[in-house]
């Protein structure tokens, strides 16, 4: 079957316009070269980055958008390999912080409480003697401070750093092993310093407790 020139093609006599036929194909190559191939796996780098160009991947990772939880450089960079455009990773940011913004928060709360027992156990010296400090303080707590101003003041390691040192500064009395007070009195004092936990084991908060006692005592 014969197939007919487009008539665009031919001249007023009915002959091949070359003309026309030169201009029109100059016109395709142009187009096509103008056109955006999907790469492959064998596409070379150019044709990956034109694509990406097309479809709006940064040229540089940092333009891509910030989140101060999720967002650093490696990340941008993975962002940037797989070809995530700014739209879509503003995306991912926002299902990110929907899904896992609980989670973290509970995260940052357990640090933070992590670092506040660590500042109580050096400021009391260890575990055992900050347990025991914190036993002294809830009775002194109960005993002296209105509820509302003792919850508020025991919820930072500062705060009860504070209310520990106002027990000290206090009447002359002693927090026992049970919980009791008693006054404390020179001859109560000397019998605390024969307690092993002063002569032998050193232990800072119980001869700080016997310290302060005299200080009260004397000064």
């Amino acid at each position: 079957m014969e197939q007919q020139i487009p008539e665009k093609f031919l001249d007023e006599n009915g002959e091949l316009n070359t003309s026309a036929l030169v201009k029109s194909y100059c016109e395709l190559e142009k187009k096509m070269s103008n056109m955006v191939s999907i790469p492959t796996s064998d596409s070379d780098e150019s044709v990956k980055q034109k694509f990406n160009h097309a479809i709006g991947v940064p040229d540089n990772i940092d333009d891509y958008p910030k989140n101060s939880l999720f967002d650093d450089e490696s990340v941008r960079n993975k962002f940037h390999e797989i070809g995530l455009t700014s739209s879509q990773v503003e995306k991912i940011y926002a299902i990110a912080e929907e899904f896992l913004q609980p989670t973290l928060q509970n995260l940052f709360e357990l640090q933070n409480q992590t670092n506040a027992i660590n500042e109580l156990k050096k400021f009391f010296g260890d575990e055992e003697k900050m347990c025991e400090a914190m036993r002294e303080i809830n009775t002194f707590g109960e005993r002296f401070l209105p509820h509302d101003a003792f919850e508020e003041l025991c919820s930072t390691p500062q705060g009860i750093q504070g209310v520990y040192k106002m027990m000290q500064s206090m009447e002359p009395t002693v927090f026992t092993n049970k919980n009791e007070t008693q006054n404390l009195s020179d001859e109560t004092l000397r019998n605390m310093m024969r307690d092993p936990k002063y002569w032998r084991d050193h232990d800072e908060e119980y001869i700080r407790k016997i310290e302060n006692g005299f200080k009260k005592l004397y000064s």
